[in-house]
């Protein structure tokens, strides 16, 4: 197994660990809400921040592609941190 292969299979196992409180509800629609306030309110904003770590560091090192960094970065502070905003927004039009 590379190394490749065990960042993804660590990956795996830490989100199923994350959300194997959420999923021991009986009910379908309560474990679907309770997995969309995981990934809303933990998860994509701690990539987001973590995001921005990464451009910032990538900037101070001088690399020639920070500004690119930074602004997927800033992106994905917009969708990380809007994502509850997103759903709910989306949820109301449907409905």
């Amino acid at each position: 197994m590379n190394q490749n292969q065990k960042a993804f299979l660590f990956t795996v196992m830490a989100m199923g660990f994350l959300l194997a409180p959420e999923l021991a509800f009986a009910g379908l629609e309560s474990s679907l809400m309770g997995i969309k306030m995981k990934l809303t309110g933990v998860i994509l904003p701690l990539l987001s921040v973590i995001g921005i770590a990464i451009a910032a560091i990538s900037f101070f090192t001088g690399n020639p592609n920070a500004k690119q960094h930074i602004v997927y970065a800033v992106l994905g502070c917009i969708f990380g941190f809007g994502a509850q905003a997103i759903v709910d927004f989306i949820a109301q039009t449907v409905r």
